[in-house]
């Protein structure tokens, strides 16, 4: 122990930032699946369906009220205006605020229309839009104090607020008969608690809610990337949506679960893209782009046999996380965790067109996989049932990643000499077979003498290559460090 206290005070501040931001995600998400349980048994399947599609609506709505100004183009302006980013922030805090307050005043003028087209309450819609501001407030917050590597604050609020959401939550929907708008009032409670203090910290320090300069900065560069922003959360929530209004509340319910189970998954993406991304754009920088291939493709190893694992052992895991009504939930996980292996693969690919800032390629495959998916559920819903939602996200992703990767090679065309980074017949050697063990292991369902022994057999493997894998993971981490 000693000795890790002392390797960890030498480690560079950057690094340290980085491993707390990435404890802290996990914790984060970890908070959120053990609450999962305990709300699925509170909630009956159609509750939990209202539910989720309530937050399905909140993230497409967030898109229109915000503009996502709290995403790119904020970090983006903190290092392009670092002497001046006091104001950048307070100003874009002022434009975020002026944005929610016209569109609550919108949504008030004409609510009976709105709550007819969200098929939500009043209640429901005001507290959508409380969340909306609470949320950009904090990210607006967080963000400033990631690029300041100023961690110990951002990982406290994080988790203080990320423990009150289940626990008010939970004594909320206990002691209501509406528990959809007693869940819903738990977050916002939580976050209005949590977070409304970034606001005015903010303000305080930067003293302007108006600049001319930032406000339009901002919107010139936020306004073309708004149907990029919609149709990533198209892609990832009009399904939820679509079955309600299709099926029933009870089919959303059971599939967002399925689709939560399965998105545990983008945890791992997330550590791993955020691990090597600085490494990608070194090596794009110095026109070594074909160093980055081997890393890529041992990541897609590593994301297809976790995703493989969560596959065999999804009606184990459904067991765990909610009652029996949800046991159908079992068929969903398989397409929608093998879409996760794309969300990654779409990365790695998209990693080039945002170096070079050639966004309209970003956009054109985010709006045409965002489109597909609307299409294809509606025509496969309406033949299949709701499963099919699953199948289709999957189709589209894999479609969203053919694009990105076909615009990647257009970009280093373009830029690169016309050296591309990845051999595609080593990816497909890859993505091939994953996407048939995945769909073997779906078959085994029904045999589980056959999965338990195929778990046995991975474990064995898992343990015979340790060493292996251990070197791999310090190599990653390595590249963090760099």
């Amino acid at each position: 122990m000693g000795k890790l206290r002392k390797k960890y005070r030498s480690m560079p501040v950057q690094v340290k930032a980085s491993l707390w931001f990435l404890i802290c995600s996990f914790l984060q998400k970890g908070i959120s699946t053990v609450s999962t349980p305990i709300f699925t048994r509170l909630l009956s399947t159609a509750e939990y369906g209202q539910y989720n599609v309530f937050n399905s609506w909140l993230g497409i709505i967030t898109i229109f009220v915000t503009l996502n100004l709290s995403a790119g183009v904020y970090t983006q302006g903190l290092v392009k205006f670092d002497k001046d980013n006091k104001i950048l922030s307070s100003s874009l805090q002022g434009l975020t605020l002026f944005s929610v307050v016209v569109w609550t005043v919108v949504y008030l003028l004409f609510r009976n229309f709105w709550n007819r087209i969200f098929l939500l309450t009043t209640v429901q819609m005001l507290a959508m839009l409380a969340m909306i501001w609470t949320t950009a407030v904090f990210s607006f917050w967080a963000s400033e104090q990631r690029v300041e590597y100023k961690y110990r604050t951002l990982v406290i609020v994080t988790l203080l607020v990320s423990l009150a959401k289940p626990i008010i939550g939970v004594i909320f929907v206990i002691n209501a008969d509406d528990k959809v708008t007693a869940r819903i009032l738990g977050l916002v409670l939580a976050e209005l608690i949590g977070y409304t203090w970034t606001f005015f910290d903010q303000i305080k320090k930067g003293k302007r809610l108006y600049s001319k300069k930032y406000w339009l900065y901002a919107l010139g560069f936020n306004l073309p990337l708004v149907p990029h922003y919609l149709s990533q959360v198209v892609l990832s929530s009009a399904d939820r949506i679509m079955i309600r209004d299709m099926i029933s509340a009870d089919a959303a319910g059971i599939y967002s679960l399925a689709y939560s189970i399965s998105l545990l998954m983008t945890l791992f993406n997330t550590a791993l893209m955020q691990t090597i991304s600085p490494w990608i754009y070194q090596k794009i920088k110095a026109k070594r782009i074909k160093d980055i291939a081997n890393v890529a493709y041992t990541t897609l190893i590593m994301l297809a046999f976790l995703n493989l694992f969560l596959i065999l052992l999804a009606p184990e895991v459904v067991a765990i996380f909610a009652p029996a009504a949800y046991y159908e939930a079992i068929y969903v996980i398989p397409p929608v965790a093998m879409s996760v292996y794309f969300m990654y693969a779409y990365d790695l690919f998209a990693k080039f067109a945002f170096y070079y800032e050639k966004t309209k390629f970003v956009m054109v495959a985010s709006v045409i996989g965002a489109v597909l998916n609307i299409i294809l559920n509606y025509i496969f819903i309406g033949m299949f049932g709701y499963q099919a939602a699953g199948y289709t996200t999957l189709a589209c992703y894999m479609i969203y990643s053919v694009g990105h990767y076909y615009f990647m090679n257009k970009v280093c065309d373009q830029f690169c000499d016309g050296e591309r980074p990845y051999d595609l017949k080593k990816i497909l050697m890859i993505t091939i077979p994953f996407l048939m063990t995945g769909l073997i292991f779906l078959g085994t369902y029904s045999y589980p003498v056959i999965r338990y022994g195929i778990v046995v057999v991975a474990l064995i493997i898992v343990l015979i290559k340790r060493k292996t894998i251990i070197g791999i993971i310090k190599n990653l981490m390595k590249m963090r460090k760099a």
